[in-house]
């Protein structure tokens, strides 16, 4: 965004849609507003083809879930619960991602959210009437899966018409006692080949260690750091061919999301064996490393910037593990 879009004077103008059973809390009132110049397809816009109404704790995982998924060009479901991933996975089609991402937390998803990024066949829907859900969100639905679903009439369904272009930048408001911030949107992905051994530059991805990624951990941690932009602070996303196995989130210490999602995916019975870690902000200590390595990973991205950043490589490079940085960070409050 330019500087023409934090302008002196900041007129919003959103038309009133509904008022809401309650806000975050039964105690508070709510209602949703929309902005009727965005056409980018989104929660907001949506049309709900069944369901009880919308609480604003479904609209806010529902926004979390479909944001998420977007990211991905290939067939991903996402399965929210209080705003954050339980699980996230790519497949050959929506019914094999969907299945891995339920893998990663079985428990959490309970009570979910569920959004795909391509059409909810019949199949799938099959699936997701297996357990209670809170809402499922899709572009497009056969008439057949509608059916299916519409055996659990509580379920919220949501159909949104198509995926936003994840480029397109958008302008994120939050209200604070006073005020609001006002800030752009964190678009920042990376695809390709780790750059030559040094530090990262923004928007680069450098291998730092002695070892650097193969082509399959690669592909896991850009999966991986793509997941954890979506994921509370601190936060950290282990990833295995192309799913999350462990994610740990919103804790005060970056080891404690490191432990809890390691115990996740314990829990899950999931093998952390081969598999990636991602983490959304640097390590200012080689624990996460350690942790990695006890879980049975090989590679870590991470942004790096740390005054002891090379603690972590050290230790990285004593257990043969891959780093790269991206010199981006990705706080999530």
């Amino acid at each position: 965004m330019s500087d023409t879009e934090f302008p002196e004077e900041l007129n919003l103008k959103f038309k009133h849609a509904e008022v809401l059973r309650y806000g975050e809390n039964p105690h508070q009132k709510a209602a949703l507003y929309v902005d009727e110049t965005d056409t980018r397809p989104s929660v907001a816009r949506t049309r709900k083809v069944q369901g009880k109404e919308l609480s604003y704790n479904n609209i806010m995982d529902a926004d979390a879930a479909f944001e998420c998924v977007a990211e991905f060009d290939e067939p991903a479901a996402v399965i929210v619960k209080h705003m954050n991933p339980c699980g996230v996975a790519l497949g050959e089609n929506v019914e094999d991602a969907y299945r891995h991402a339920f893998a990663c937390d079985p428990v959490s998803a309970f009570g979910g959210i569920v959004a795909i990024n391509s059409h909810l066949s019949a199949g799938l829907a099959s699936e997701l009437v297996k357990i209670f859900l809170e809402v499922v969100i899709a572009p497009t639905a056969d008439d057949e899966a509608l059916a299916i679903l519409s055996a659990k009439p509580n379920v919220r369904v949501l159909i949104t018409g198509s995926m936003p272009d994840k480029d397109s930048g958008q302008r994120v408001v939050r209200s604070i006692s006073g005020g609001l911030l006002v800030s752009t949107s964190d678009d920042k992905v990376f695809d390709g080949l780790p750059a030559a051994t040094g530090t990262a530059q923004a928007g680069e991805v450098k291998t730092v260690t002695k070892r650097g990624p193969t082509v399959d951990e690669l592909a896991d941690m850009l999966f991986a750091f793509t997941v954890v932009k979506h994921v509370k602070s601190n936060a950290i996303v282990y990833a295995k061919n192309g799913a999350t196995v462990g994610i740990g989130a919103g804790q005060m210490s970056r080891i404690y999301s490191a432990k809890i999602a390691a115990l996740k995916a314990q829990e899950a019975k999931l093998s952390l064996e081969g598999s990636v870690m991602a983490s959304d902000a640097f390590m200012p200590f080689p624990d996460c490393v350690e942790a990695a390595h006890e879980a049975g990973a090989t590679a870590i991205i991470q942004p790096g910037g740390s005054l002891k950043d090379q603690d972590s490589i050290d230790a990285c490079d004593k257990y043969d593990m891959a780093m790269v940085f991206t010199g981006v960070r990705h706080f999530r409050h």
